[in-house]
């Protein structure tokens, strides 16, 4: 656990960052600081490895005041990964990500093989770890980023920006990356982001900070959108929180059965859209009776938009089903599809939550 008692950041010209920050970063989870720019997140987050120092107040990790150990020491003990990865060029990946358990005085041996276990739980590969940074796609090298900051096995890595400078899909991709990296480690994960998509995708908690590096509220991601604290939070979580708030309600939808057709089959007769389906039941794309005829071919595949899994979120369940050319979402169970609902359906449904 990583406690803020009333710090305080002030500047020699007067600028006060950070006033008087009070808050816990629960242990074994992701915790989001967000917030406009100049809000002093990203220098809250520096003072917990000590790159900033603060000028009243302390910080604990695990009971222990981070200003009794030496700077030096804690940033080797904790995992730090900043915007565009900030690589050694001239090394190659595997040097890169070795960097931190050589330094703690790990011997190469072991160094070796912690790196190696770090970048293939990030996605790379073995050929990938020979290569250079300037050999590898933008988000590539940020996955290297993240895997040197776990190399060491650290309990509590921090992380500035981490996906800003890459383009949505391997954003995506990354946050995902994160999410299953912290629950499969259980490491604790404190994550700077001036995007309320990204806090409320990536947080298990949430603190909105305000100008002036004042704390606005800290909560969980479903209890932000519900319940803003005041005026500024609601202005800063944005005018579709409704929206947004559908990712943390469950429903209790029964999905309606759907017909369903086989490549090589006929089009069914009737009006309107059909499901096509593997072999194994998955889906594969609707076709669109109305110029369709004969045995179904794969090239005359509409997409089918997004996919809902049993169980899923009711904003899962509504994104499936707008984002289909039938506007009927396919709702799936280990890949077979079950069924589809319409955004009615949806709709319908809150009113039961």
């Amino acid at each position: 656990m990583i406690r803020f008692e009333g710090v305080t950041k002030r500047y020699a010209d007067g600028v006060t960052a950070v006033d008087d920050l009070t808050l816990e970063v629960p242990k074994g989870g992701i915790t989001v600081f967000v917030g406009p720019s100049g809000c002093g997140k990203t220098t809250s987050l520096r003072m917990i490895n000590r790159m900033v120092e603060p000028t009243e107040g302390r910080i604990l990790i695990n009971d222990q005041d981070v200003a009794d150990r030496k700077p030096a020491q804690l940033r080797r003990s904790i995992g730090y990964v900043i915007q565009h990865a900030g690589l050694f060029p001239h090394r190659t990946v595997l040097k890169n990500v070795m960097t931190v358990p050589k330094l703690i005085g790990w011997d190469a041996g072991r160094a070796r093989s912690a790196a190696m276990e770090a970048i293939e739980k990030v996605g790379l590969t073995a050929n990938q770890a020979e290569r250079y940074p300037a050999q590898l796609s933008g988000g590539q090298q940020q996955r290297v980023g993240v895997a040197r900051a776990l190399a060491s096995d650290p309990e509590v890595v921090l992380m500035d920006e981490p996906f800003s400078a890459v383009d949505p899909l391997v954003r995506m991709d990354l946050q995902a990356e994160v999410k299953r990296l912290q629950r499969e480690l259980g490491i604790t994960v404190v994550l700077v982001t001036h995007d309320i998509d990204e806090a409320i995708v990536l947080g298990d908690h949430v603190a909105v900070l305000r100008q002036g590096g004042k704390l606005a509220q800290l909560a969980s991601p479903g209890e932000l959108l519900r319940e803003p604290a005041d005026d500024f939070v609601a202005s800063f979580v944005g005018k579709d929180r409704g929206y947004r708030k559908l990712g943390f309600t469950g429903t209790h939808l029964e999905p309606s059965p759907e017909q369903t057709v086989s490549l090589g089959e006929d089009v069914p007769e009737g009006r309107g859209w059909v499901l096509a389906v593997g072999e194994g039941g998955e889906p594969l794309g609707w076709v669109d009776r109305h110029t369709s005829g004969g045995p179904v071919e794969r090239d005359e595949l509409h997409r089918m938009g997004a996919l809902a899994e049993v169980g899923d979120s009711a904003r899962v369940f509504l994104d499936a089903a707008l984002s289909a050319p039938s506007r009927r979402g396919v709702v799936v169970s280990e890949g077979r599809v079950v069924g589809t609902v319409s955004a009615q359906q949806v709709v319908d449904s809150l009113e039961q939550v």
